[in-house]
Formats: C-alpha cells, sequence, structure tokens
C-alpha cells in the first residue's frame, strides 16, 4: 500500500515548507502542493503537525553483556521504544571482549537483531584489542559485513579499553579502509586510579561516580584521541562528550585540521550531577560514563548543538534495572559505586526532551533538531540521503509530530524493558504521532501498530579514500 501525506509541514535540516507526499514501495516518490493521491493510497492528513525524517541515534546498546550482567532490553522492546518515541534507525556498538573474535561477534549481534528489531540498525564495530589477527577480520567486516565505523574505548580497562599501540594501529587502518573511528574518550588509568583513591576514604556510593571520573580525565581522553588521530590522518568521532573542555579540545583539533566529529547524549542535555546524589541509592539510577555534570555543562552543550560545534545527539541507552542490576554495587550491600552497571534507559525519550526542552524552550529550531537527531548522523554514517532526509528517492522513513500534544514521561508508559525511567514524571510538549519505516505504519495516533521484526539491516559502503 502507498501513502499520501497531505497538508504537513516538512521540516528538514536545511529548510521548513508546507507540502503533501507520496510513499510508494517503502520509498518518498513525490513531494509538493496540491499532489493527487494514488488510488491505492491511505490518506494521512498532517494539518497542524510536523513531518520530519525518521530519526536516528547513532548511539545504543541493546545487546550488551557488560559489568557482570546483561542490559535489559532486546531488540524486541528497544526497537519498539525507539520507534515510540520516533527513532526509526538504531546504530548499535558491538562490544566484544578482549577475548572474544571480532567475526564471531558482529555475527552474534547482527543475530539479535535480525527477524526482532521493528526498525532499521546498522553496527559500529567495537575494536577491543588488535593482535596479529584483528586487521584481517576488520577488514573482512568492512568488506563482506557492511559495516563502516569501528569503536574503541579509551577506559574500562581489562574489560573493553584498548592500549596506545592497539589506538594507532585501528585508527591507521580506518584510515587506510575509509572508515571512521567512535572514541569512548577518558584516561581508563586515572580513572582507576582516583578510583582506589575514593574507595580507601571510604566513598563508596553512587555520588562518588562523577568525582571519580572528573571533566579533566574525559577532556585529556580526547586530547589523547586528537593527537593520535592527527598523527594518522584517521576520521574519529567523540562519543557521548558531556562536558566544557572535552568540546574545546575537540574544537581546537579541528581547527588543525583534524578531521572530528563530536557527539552528545540527551541525559547530559538535562539532567545535572544532582541526580546522582539523591539519597537511598537513587542516584545509581544515573549512574554512567562519562558521568553526567553540573548545569552548566549542559547549557553550555544547548549553545554548542545551536552553533554546530556539536553535531549530534544520540543516547547512550544502556538499560539496567534499578531493583535488580543496579543494586550489584549498592554499600548497604557491600559493594561500591564502581560496581554500578553504568547506563540509563532513554532511547524512547530523547526526541521528545529535544523536542520540549531544546525547541519549545528557544534553545534550538526545528531544522537544527533534524540536523542533530537525524540528518547529521546519516551523512557521517554512509546512511544519507536513503536516511536522515525527505527527498524523492529516500526511505520513506518519517515522523508525523503533533507539537500540541502535552504529557508526562513515566516507567509506568514507556516501551523500555527496564523497571525505571530516569525522566520519570518530566512533562513534555508534542509527541510522534505516526511513524513510518520504509512506508510501513509502525506508531499511529501514538499507539503502536508494528510489527516485530520488519527492520533490516544497513549494509553500508566505506567512503573512497585518496
Amino acid at each position: 500500500m502507498s501513502l499520501f501525506i497531505r497538508n504537513g509541514t516538512v521540516v528538514t535540516a536545511e529548510a521548513t515548507f508546507m507540502a503533501d507526499l507520496i510513499c510508494e514501495n517503502g520509498l518518498i516518490t513525490a513531494i509538493g502542493t496540491e499532489l493527487t493521491a494514488p488510488l491505492d493510497a491511505e490518506i494521512i492528513d498532517a494539518t497542524g503537525k510536523l513531518v520530519f525524517p525518521g530519526f536516528i541515534d547513532p548511539h545504543v546498546h541493546i545487546y550488551l553483556p557488560f559489568m557482570g550482567t546483561y542490559s535489559k532490553d532486546d531488540y524486541a522492546t528497544g526497537s519498539k521504544a525507539a520507534l515510540m518515541g520516533g527513532t526509526t534507525t538504531l546504530i548499535e556498538m558491538c562490544c566484544p571482549s578482549r577475548s572474544e573474535d571480532p567475526l564471531e561477534a558482529i555475527r552474534l549481534w547482527k543475530s539479535k537483531a535480525e527477524g526482532i528489531s521493528s526498525c532499521d540498525y546498522t553496527f559500529h564495530m567495537g575494536v577491543t584489542r588488535f593482535d596479529d589477527t584483528t586487521a584481517d577480520a576488520l577488514r573482512t567486516i568492512v568488506s563482506e559485513e557492511g559495516i563502516t565505523s569501528f569503536k574503541v574505548f579509551l577506559a574500562y580497562k581489562g574489560a573493553f579499553g584498548i592500549e596506545d599501540p592497539e589506538l594507532y594501529h585501528t585508527l591507521s587502518l580506518a584510515k587506510e579502509l575509509g572508515v571512521i573511528v567512535t572514541a569512548h574518550c577518558e584516561n581508563a588509568d586515572l580513572v582507576s586510579e582516583t578510583q582506589k583513591k575514593l574507595l580507601a576514604e571510604g566513598k563508596t556510593g553512587p555520588e562518588w561516580h562523577e568525582p571519580s571520573r572528573p571533566i579533566t580525565v574525559e577532556a585529556e581522553g580526547c586530547h589523547h584521541l586528537m593527537t593520535f588521530a592527527e598523527l594518522t590522518g584517521a576520521e574519529v568521532y567523540v562519543v557521548h562528550t558531556s562536558c566544557i573542555p572535552a568540546v574545546e579540545v575537540i574544537t581546537a583539533a579541528r581547527k588543525r585540521g583534524v578531521k572530528a566529529w563530536v557527539e552528545t547524549v540527551a541525559p547530559y542535555l538535562t539532567l545535572d550531577h544532582s541526580y546522582a546524589e539523591l539519597p537511598d541509592f537513587e542516584g545509581a539510577k544515573y549512574v554512567m560514563s562519562p558521568p553526567i555534570r553540573a548545569k552548566e555543562h549542559g547549557d553550555y552543550l544547548w549553545k554548542c548543538l545551536a552553533d554546530g560545534s556539536v553535531d549530534t545527539v544520540g543516547t547512550d541507552h544502556a538499560p539496567f534495572d534499578f531493583l535488580t542490576q543496579k543494586q550489584m554495587g549498592n554499600p548497604a550491600k557491600g559493594a561500591n559505586f564502581t560496581l554500578i552497571p553504568n547506563g540509563l534507559p532513554s532511547v524512547e525519550e530523547r526526541v521528545k526532551l529535544l523536542y520540549t526542552e531544546g525547541v519549545c524552550q528557544g534553545r534550538i529550531d526545528l531544522q537544527i533538531l533534524v540536523r542533530c537527531a537525524s540528518t547529521q548522523a546519516a551523512k557521517i554514517f554512509g546512511l544519507y540521503p536513503r536516511k536522515g532526509a525527505i527527498e524523492v528517492g529516500s526511505d520513506a522513513d518519517l515522523v508525523i509530530w503533533d507539537p500540541t500534544w502535552t504529557g508526562e514521561i513515566s516507567a509506568a508508559t514507556h516501551s523500555m524493558a527496564t523497571d525505571y525511567s530516569a525522566f520519570e514524571g518530566r512533562a513534555i510538549q508534542g509527541r510522534a504521532e505516526t511513524v513510518t519505516v520504509r512506508g510501513q505504519i509502525m506508531v499511529r495516533a501514538g499507539m503502536w501498530t508494528g510489527d516485530t521484526g520488519s527492520g533490516t539491516f544497513l549494509h553500508r559502503t566505506p567512503k573512497v579514500t585518496s
């Protein structure tokens, strides 16, 4: 069946205009005014509504073995939650341990999504070691598995973290292959030593998580990556950037010619460090790395979205239950903050928060919303203009947004599998009323109508290298 969306206000990263859309065979086939609906088309009246390209979350964890447990969502719940919030494409971090074979890992991660995901998806390939076999495996992952972005951790030493020679060889290979390297930037040794010091002083609660990974540690990690990127010529993308000094380091490197992109995530824009200080271990709900910072850093990140210094907004969705999994680090049970599984459930709430606290508060406009939550990620990661665009020939991934709807966020109504919401009770303006993936209606009138397993893997090809 085809779709005819009429009388909507179309918003792209470049323009806002009134138009009708025709979608046929999964693609956008016509954009204009006074179009005639195909005979078999379902007609959707978008009068008074905004029509966005489907949103892309460039940083999620759905299947994640981590810190002695597993993330709570699977692709059935995670992709449904994404779509309910207007996100039609997920880019997941494939994060094998240092002992795992990379090819086996990417095929395992793909198997967790195939036939289960309701939205389209692809992956960043985690490089957690670099030995004599790694280069050949990564070449195969790029050429045969359709993955054109790597992920490195300058953190989590002994688990995902890599050493400097491994970082150098990963970036050098990425440059050769024409792929981009995404990076978690902290200084793993400084984190480790600071954690030891705090624990020795009896500081064991979740409120000590942020002091154990201060802004200087994140900025140093960013500087470290920029040095290696400058030397190798690799293109890099710093994930979940949380603070002023980190952005400043990357901005300075860009001025020197380093090709670097900056991502922040929704929790840094809408929460502050006081949440991790909530009593009765409630602060554990807000433990993530890098940590949520003081409000001044979130305010700065909003300004950077507006001026383009920050390119994308993801979530770093990493869902763990509070009543069970987060309790692994409870001092009342003889544990400490270093054992709290890191991460917040947020894939469903990202666009609502950006619209409510960004657009409605005048921090960003509608075109910046589309740029940072959809189009820029599509361009950076080789999905544009198939994704992130409203153009003839693009996939019919569309979000019809009702700007007048009001409500609030709650774990009682979200689609994520976790037992809590990091944004419980927060008032929301606007919602994804209708969501389509390749022309198939997945959300209608704000209610789930999708088919589980209808999502497809997005095979990407490398950029041409000189």
